[in-house]
């Protein structure tokens, strides 16, 4: 089945750009220059991936808004911050916000396409491996792994598709020190080590908003990280 790509750019030009390199991919693609214009079709129908600029138009920050509400709709629905800013706070506003991933327009398009094939590759592996049971127990950790759900003494934690990927990796041999390479290997993205960082404090306070006390994912100074038993 040919996975659906939503673009989310005010800039027409760029936006047709991304949509006829990602055609000749053999995805279907779907242009969106607003905020508001984007949230309407995704009501109706949501896509498998959405690529989302920060700026659209006259809201200065308004993909930050749509990846809020986007994510609230669709905890594991693969999201991708493709704008031009790159400062280290926007880079961090966007992954506490629920993204998979967030590049820069200065990225090539080879670049952009290998990493949109490979957050949609995870999903799918991560649906279709057949080498894991159905569930994953730790303690308190519940990990359904054909439906992409967490939970945590009972409770829902709503990860996405990376984070599910980070916590399944460390989950899956308690007290094994984990290196952000690993992470990233194990969630089959290429990041830099400031942005697993970044992603294991946001699941961290995912789980402390359930759990004040949660300290299950260690972290193994100049290591990496691993899951407490």
């Amino acid at each position: 089945m040919t996975a659906t790509i939503a673009i989310v750019e005010d800039e027409r030009a760029i936006a047709e750009n991304y949509r006829d390199a990602l055609r000749r991919s053999g995805y279907r693609v779907e242009l969106y220059e607003s905020r508001p214009a984007a949230l309407d079709a995704f009501r109706q129908r949501l896509p498998d991936l959405a690529v989302i600029d920060v700026g659209l138009g006259a809201e200065v920050e308004g993909g930050f808004e749509l990846c809020r509400e986007l994510r609230a709709m669709a905890p594991t629905l693969p999201i991708l911050f493709l704008t031009a800013r790159d400062s280290e706070l926007d880079i961090i506003s966007g992954l506490r916000l629920g993204a998979d991933d967030y590049l820069t327009k200065d990225i090539s398009l080879p670049h952009m396409q290998a990493r949109i094939n490979a957050l949609l590759r995870r999903v799918s592996v991560l649906r279709d491996q057949s080498d894991d049971s159905e569930t994953l127990t730790q303690g308190k950790l519940e990990l359904d792994i054909s439906r992409l759900h967490c939970h945590w003494n009972g409770e829902r934690v709503d990860l996405t598709v990376t984070e599910f990927w980070i916590v399944h990796a460390l989950a899956k041999r308690p007290g094994h020190v984990k290196s952000r390479s690993q992470l990233m290997e194990a969630a089959r993205v290429v990041l830099d080590d400031n942005t697993i960082t970044s992603h294991v404090k946001r699941i961290r306070r995912k789980f402390q908003a359930l759990d004040a006390e949660f300290n299950a994912i260690a972290t193994a100074y100049g290591m990496g990280y691993r899951w407490r038993a």
